[in-house]
């Protein structure tokens, strides 16, 4: 289900959000806890995206798996940071194809080191020419979120 239909309903409605884990133990406890927070029935969960795309594949991963195999609507962030184009729609067609609804799309964080945000050419610059990008792409196919800062 998309997040905007779980945000028309009349009752309130929270969600978790969760970083993706370092390492396989992380992993088989973030499974656990999402598996005990199931019985609070949020309508929804993210999953953030590391620090300059780092996590790119675990975040789709742990998505897909975490809707799968709970039942829990899941939210993908993605950012525009060390990513083209191309690889942005190829994140967008694995999310597409494992039934993810619902993304986060978001310029990110200047990678580490880094004082100010630069692009990757072929890219984005910011997260409004990504969200154009996806309602190009694939239309309606996704309910996409919003984040700002001043």
């Amino acid at each position: 289900m998309k997040i905007v239909d779980h945000l028309s309903q009349t009752r309130p409605i929270f969600s978790f959000e969760f970083f993706p884990p370092k390492d396989e133990e992380g992993r088989e406890r973030l499974y656990y806890t999402v598996a005990r927070l199931k019985d609070y029935r949020p309508a929804y969960v993210s999953v953030t995206y590391g620090a300059g795309g780092s996590t790119r594949r675990l975040t789709v991963e742990l998505v897909k798996q975490i809707q799968r195999e709970t039942g829990i609507d899941a939210m993908a962030h993605l950012t525009c940071v060390g990513s083209t184009r191309d690889e942005l729609a190829q994140v967008l067609d694995d999310l597409a194809a494992g039934g993810i609804e619902n993304v986060l799309p978001l310029r990110g964080d200047p990678p580490r080191g880094e004082a100010e945000f630069r692009p990757t050419e072929g890219g984005f610059a910011h997260a409004a020419e990504l969200v154009a990008f996806i309602r190009e792409r694939f239309g309606d196919r996704f309910c996409l979120a919003a984040a700002a800062y001043p």
